[in-house]
C-alpha cells in the first residue's frame, strides 16, 4: 500500500520526552500515542500503557539519526539508491513478553521514496477504527490476525516490543542493526461474548446420516465455540465433523443452521471435478487426456497457436493449463477480468499462451480455465452440467436443496457459483472419503477418486502443498504427528477435509469473503481445536 503524505506530516504539540521507551542497543526511541493521528488540534500525549480491545487508536513515532537510504548503503554499498528502494526498506519486528511473534519486511511500495531519502521522522497509523489506506494499519492487521498476534496477546498483561531495522534483499537477505525500539504495556481485556453460544449444539436426525456416539473432548468444542462466539475465529458460519460415516459434531454460527445454503465459492469447483469422472465413466468424454480442440474450434479465438491445440482437460483439472492466466491480480486472466464480459468462455479460449509454462507442467490457479471445463460438460453431457449433475450426484445422495448460479450463456457456474447446506457438504466429502461409493450405489469411480485425491503437481505455497483434479493436498501436524488430508477450498475460510489414515471428514462454512487470514484461522481451528478433540 502507497505511504501517502498525509502520514508524512509531522505531528506537532510533543509532551514530555519519555525515557522508559529507550533502550542502549537502538540509535533512537520508539514513542506510542493513542490519539486520532489525522487531529492536528490535539495534543499528542506519549503513552506507555495501552488498552487493546478498548483504546481505539495507536500509533508510533521514531526520528532516525538519518535517512533510511543511508542504513542502506551500508548494508550494500555496490547498489544505487535506485536499486536499494527496490529492494530495500524498515523490516519490522513484533516481540510480545520478549518473544518474537512476527516479522516483516516491507516491500517496496511501503513509504514514498523521500520518506526513504530524505525523512528522519516517522509517524506510522497501527490501529485505527476504520480502515486506513497506510502500510502501518495492514502491518497490524498481519500481526494481529495472520500471524500469531491475537494469541499472543489474548488476554492479561503482556509487554509489547517492536523493532525496526533496515534489510536489503539482493543476491541475499542483508539485515542490519536496530535502528529504532519501543516497549508498550499492553492491557488485554477478554472480548465480550454470548455464555449461551458455548454449549455443544445437540444433533437432530438428519436424511441419510446416523448419529455417532463416538466419544470426543468436548471441552476443545466448547473453547472453540467460545472463541467463535468472541470473534477471534470470525466469520464462521457452521461446522460439521462426519467419524466413521456418521454425525459427531454439528456446530453452528452468526445466524446459520442446518438448513442454510452456503456460498462456499471455489469449493464449488470440485463439482466439476466430479462430473468428469462420472462423464468419462459413462462414456461422455473419452477420459481427462482429451484435448480442446476436440469441443471447440480454437482457430477462430484470439492468439492462436498450436500450443493452445495441445490444452488437455485434466490440465484444466490440474490448474496447469499454460493459459497466460492466473488469479494473481496483475494477471491479465484473472478471474476479476472474466466476471464482467459477456462470454466466459471467450475469455478464456481467447487469452495467450505462456511461453514459460509447459502444459501439465507448471501450477496457476485459473479460475476461468474452470469454467472452460463446466462448458465442455454442458455440451457433452445429456441434457446439460445442471440436470446431469442432479441425476447424477445429487440425487443420489439425497441432496435436494441446493441452488446454482449461472454464467452469462446460462450454463452451470463451475467457478464456484453452488451453494448446499453444510450438512450435504458434508455428504459429498464422504462419497469421498468412501472411494466414490454411497448407500449401496458407486457414485464415482474408485479410480476417479484416487486420481482427483492424488497428488498430479506441486504447489508453490509450501513443501507439502500439491493439487489433485481440482483437490488440494497439504498435511497437518498436531502433537508431532502428521495428517494427511485432501480438501475444496474456497474464498472466504469454506473448506471440506477429507482425510487420508483417519476416519473423519470435516465442512467448515465460512463468509469472510476477501480475508486474507481466514484460511490460516482454519488451519488453528483444525490444528488446535478439532484434530485434538476427535483424535
Amino acid at each position: 500500500m502507497k505511504f501517502i503524505k498525509l502520514l508524512m506530516i509531522p505531528i506537532l504539540g510533543f509532551s514530555i520526552f519519555s525515557f522508559s521507551n529507550y533502550n542502549k542497543e537502538s540509535n533512537t526511541p520508539i514513542l506510542f500515542f493513542k490519539n486520532d493521528f489525522k487531529n492536528k488540534s490535539e495534543k499528542q500525549v506519549y503513552i506507555e500503557d495501552f488498552t487493546l480491545n478498548k483504546d481505539e487508536y495507536l500509533s508510533l513515532q521514531f526520528e532516525l539519526e538519518k535517512p533510511l537510504i543511508q542504513y542502506l548503503k551500508e548494508l550494500a554499498p555496490d547498489l544505487t539508491d535506485k536499486q536499494l528502494l527496490n529492494k530495500g526498506n524498515f523490516q519490522f519486528s513484533f516481540l510480545v513478553d520478549n518473544k518474537l511473534i512476527y516479522t516483516e519486511n516491507l516491500n517496496k511500495g511501503a513509504g514514498t521514496p523521500s520518506s526513504k531519502t530524505t525523512q528522519l521522522k516517522h509517524t506510522i497509523p497501527l490501529i485505527y477504527p476504520e480502515k486506513l489506506d497506510y502500510w502501518g494499519w495492514f502491518m497490524w492487521l498481519k500481526f494481529m490476525k495472520m500471524n500469531g498476534g491475537r494469541d499472543a496477546l489474548y488476554k492479561g498483561n503482556h509487554l509489547l516490543t517492536i523493532e525496526v531495522k533496515p534489510y536489503v534483499n539482493s543476491s541475499s537477505l542483508k539485515v542490519g542493526k536496530i535502528i529504532a525500539k519501543g516497549d508498550l504495556n499492553m492491557k488485554v481485556k477478554e472480548l465480550p461474548y454470548d455464555k449461551n453460544l458455548v454449549p455443544i449444539q445437540k444433533i437432530s436426525p438428519a436424511n441419510g446420516w446416523e448419529i455417532s456416539k463416538e466419544v470426543y473432548k468436548k471441552e476443545k468444542i466448547e473453547a472453540l465455540n467460545k472463541k467463535i462466539a468472541q470473534g477471534r475465529f470470525e466469520h464462521i458460519n457452521g461446522i460439521v465433523v462426519v467419524k466413521d460415516n456418521k454425525l459427531l459434531i454439528e456446530e453452528y454460527f452468526n445466524g446459520s443452521s442446518r438448513e442454510s445454503l452456503h456460498d462456499p465459492r471455489s469449493v464449488g469447483k470440485t463439482i466439476a471435478s466430479t462430473i468428469t469422472g462420472i462423464a468419462i465413466e459413462e462414456g461422455y468424454i473419452k477420459d481427462e487426456n482429451a484435448k480442446l480442440k476436440e469441443f471447440y474450434d480454437l482457430k477462430t479465438y484470439k492468439n492462436y497457436s498450436l500450443k493452445k491445440d495441445s490444452v488437455t482437460l485434466k490440465s484444466l483439472l490440474t490448474m496447469s493449463s499454460g493459459f497466460v492466466g492466473d488469479d494473481d491480480y496483475s494477471n491479465p486472466g484473472n478471474e476479476e477480468f472474466m466476471y464482467p464480459t459477456t462470454n466466459w468462455v471467450k475469455f478464456a479460449l481467447d487469452l495467450p499462451m505462456s511461453t514459460a509454462k509447459e502444459i501439465g507442467e507448471k501450477y496457476s490457479y485459473f479460475t476461468a480455465g474452470v469454467v472452460v471445463l463446466g462448458d465442455v460438460l454442458n455440451k457433452t453431457v445429456p441434457n446439460g452440467l445442471v440436470k446431469y449433475a442432479d441425476d447424477k450426484l445429487f440425487s443420489p445422495l439425497g441432496i435436494t436443496n441446493y441452488k446454482w448460479e449461472y454464467t452469462p450463456q446460462n450454463v452451470g457456474n463451475t467457478a464456484g457459483g453452488i451453494r448446499l447446506r453444510a450438512i450435504d457438504f458434508a455428504k459429498y466429502g464422504q462419497l469421498y472419503k468412501n472411494e466414490g461409493y454411497w448407500n449401496n450405489q458407486q457414485i464415482i469411480s474408485k479410480k476417479w477418486v484416487e486420481k482427483s485425491l492424488s497428488k498430479q503437481i506441486k504447489q508453490p505455497y509450501t513443501n507439502d502443498s500439491f493439487y489433485g483434479y481440482l483437490f488440494w493436498n497439504k498435511t497437518y501436524r498436531v502433537n508431532n504427528k502428521n495428517y494427511e488430508v485432501s480438501f475444496c477450498s474456497g474464498n472466504g475460510g469454506n473448506k471440506i477435509f477429507i482425510f487420508k489414515d483417519i476416519p473423519f471428514v470435516v465442512v467448515i462454512t465460512a463468509s469472510g469473503y476477501g480475508l486474507p487470514y481466514m484460511h490460516s484461522d482454519v488451519d488453528k481451528i483444525i490444528t488446535d481445536y478439532i484434530l485434538p478433540a476427535v483424535i
